[in-house]
């Protein structure tokens, strides 16, 4: 086996799914463990892969693995497969506030770390993860690992110390977003645009205004201009968000994420 999973939850599923759909590898090139039964079965019907209960016959049969166990659960797990891993090996990890050297004291000897932090987008190929290495991993293998993250969206080498902001810029941002979505289509319901449409409208504004920003390289201050004009609809509206602290409100959930995530 190329690749394994030590848990098989919605981020497992959305690389694996990333990783079949781009060839980068076969079905039966993956194998997944997990406590349920009902999450083995669900991405063994979906992808195809092996799957397993044993966590130790992950690390045993793949040449690297990804530990998306939840993070309350990264000491256990480690504990429990610390002896099975080989110095050869790859451990990718996608937990929030598991610096290198944490992880490094856990395995209690010499391991390649790659630590990334992606998003929920990746579900529909759209993801931005976060990477960073360990000393013990080399060029070539952060290269194949990064072609492994890209097959399910974008992907960025940070530093470590960036790795908390990253969790508050893309880890947890779908969140914010979602409520924005939301509130928008809950405005466009409340003018009377039927909920379905309102929020495919909502939806469509959000992702043709990211899509603006990767795409043309403006700031998006001068793309906001471009919308406003003199004593319009859109300058008001944007009058109204700044009388009520938007930026503030954005700004301050954005540090407080990064904190909590400093603090896991």
């Amino acid at each position: 086996m190329k690749l394994g999973f030590i848990g098989t939850g919605n981020m497992a599923s959305a690389i694996m799914g990333g990783i079949i759909k781009k060839g980068i590898l076969k079905p039966e090139e993956i194998i997944g463990s997990d406590i349920l039964e009902a999450g083995r079965n669900r991405v063994k019907d979906i992808y195809g892969i092996q799957v397993t209960e044993s966590n130790k016959e992950v690390v045993e049969k793949a040449e690297m693995f990804i530990l998306s166990v939840k993070p309350q659960y990264y000491a256990s797990t480690i504990e429990e497969i610390r002896d099975c891993v080989r110095e050869d090996q790859i451990v990718i990890t996608i937990a929030p506030g598991k610096t290198l050297a944490w992880l490094e004291e856990q395995f209690e000897k010499k391991v390649k770390i790659v630590r990334t932090m992606p998003n929920t987008p990746a579900m529909v190929g759209e993801g931005m993860t976060a990477v960073c290495a360990n000393e013990n991993v080399t060029t070539e293998e952060l290269d194949r690992t990064r072609e492994i993250l890209e097959s399910f969206g974008k992907v960025e080498i940070v530093p470590e110390n960036l790795m908390d902001v990253v969790v508050s810029t893309s880890g947890s941002s779908p969140a914010y977003v979602f409520m924005f979505i939301e509130a928008m289509a809950d405005a466009a319901v409340a003018d009377g645009m039927p909920r379905a449409q309102a929020y495919k409208f909502a939806a469509q504004a959000v992702y043709g205004s990211a899509k603006m920003v990767l795409e043309t390289g403006k700031h998006p201050g001068e793309l906001k201009d471009m919308v406003c004009s003199p004593a319009g609809t859109t300058i008001e509206a944007v009058r109204v968000l700044e009388k009520n602290g938007f930026r503030s409100a954005v700004i301050e959930a954005m540090k407080r994420c990064a904190e909590i995530s400093r603090d896991m």
